[in-house]
């Protein structure tokens, strides 16, 4: 084989190769990157909008966002997002800030549980606090906007006297408060308004029915115990205490532990009505025997 032939074989083997090498580069390996770039422009197409569109879309999702917003603000509880554990302690002091000198509340922060979807912040209460004090405290905790629940409660009456000797009747309290939030704020309303957390009045059944106390006389109102009906005139009845101080009193006025309730002319008398601790007494005063006596 002469050396033409030779050459002319090499040089088709060489351009074999080439053709085989180039083929598998376009085919095969460009193909295969044509084919993602083709995917990720035709992925980018879908989500092409012009800005008009653009604006539409963003204005329908803040009103769908503030249709949720006012559902959820409705509700007369909501769970907070991430709540910290520092914000329970802001909410119990704002509620007890206007509570009696003679009332105070302790906070001991127990635990958190992580929980699916809530999560739950426990704290220990206790104190003394005068009765209408504490069941502002619980009322509040209770009816809160963000959402808190009491457990185990325990109560136990406390009489406190104070430098001027009168008692104050007040109550020993424990409970458990659970504080419930979550890390989803699908729950969340950023702008809400606090429920009424003043309670109505209601009855002191810590506040003894018969007292051994009974509070001084710290206005100087008349004592009728001692008390002598000197007059009756037109404007109302003239008497004096053990000390010989004199009052000029009409019917309703306040005297010592009570009211005069009733200036009788014709019977030349006046009666009151006494809180003796609980025991209440008519005290009856004449004029003419100067004497007293009790129905």
């Amino acid at each position: 084989m002469n050396s033409k032939v030779k050459n002319t074989i090499i040089i088709s083997g060489i351009l074999v190769f080439i053709i085989l090498v180039g083929g598998l580069f376009n085919y095969v390996y460009l193909k295969g990157k044509i084919n993602d770039r083709e995917k990720k422009i035709k992925e980018l197409k879908l989500y092409q909008l012009d800005t008009e569109a653009l604006t539409q879309q963003l204005n329908y999702l803040r009103k769908r966002v503030a249709q949720l917003d006012s559902i959820l603000a409705n509700r007369k509880y909501n769970v907070p997002y991430k709540l910290p554990q520092s914000s329970f302690y802001d909410f119990v002091n704002q509620i007890t800030y206007s509570f009696s000198p003679y009332s105070y509340v302790n906070i001991e922060y127990d635990k958190t549980e992580e929980g699916n979807p809530l999560s739950v912040h426990f704290y220990n209460l206790s104190g003394t606090a005068e009765f209408n004090d504490l069941n502002h405290l619980i009322y509040a905790i209770e009816e809160s906007k963000l959402l808190k629940k009491i457990s185990g409660l325990e109560m136990s009456n406390n009489v406190k006297v104070d430098e001027d000797g009168m008692p104050h009747y007040l109550v020993t309290f424990k409970f458990r408060v659970a504080v419930y939030f979550s890390n989803d704020d699908r729950f969340y309303v950023k702008d809400f308004v606090e429920n009424k957390l003043e309670p109505n009045p209601i009855y002191d059944i810590f506040y003894p029915l018969i007292r051994n106390e009974i509070p001084p006389n710290k206005e100087g109102l008349l004592d009728v115990q001692n008390a002598k009906l000197l007059a009756l005139v037109p404007e109302g009845a003239f008497l004096a205490d053990a000390s010989g101080n004199t009052f000029l009193l009409w019917e309703g006025d306040k005297v010592y532990l009570g009211y005069l309730t009733n200036i009788n002319y014709e019977a030349n008398e006046v009666s009151f009505v006494l809180n003796k601790g609980g025991i209440i007494e008519t005290v009856t005063l004449k004029l003419d025997k100067e004497t007293k006596k009790s129905k």
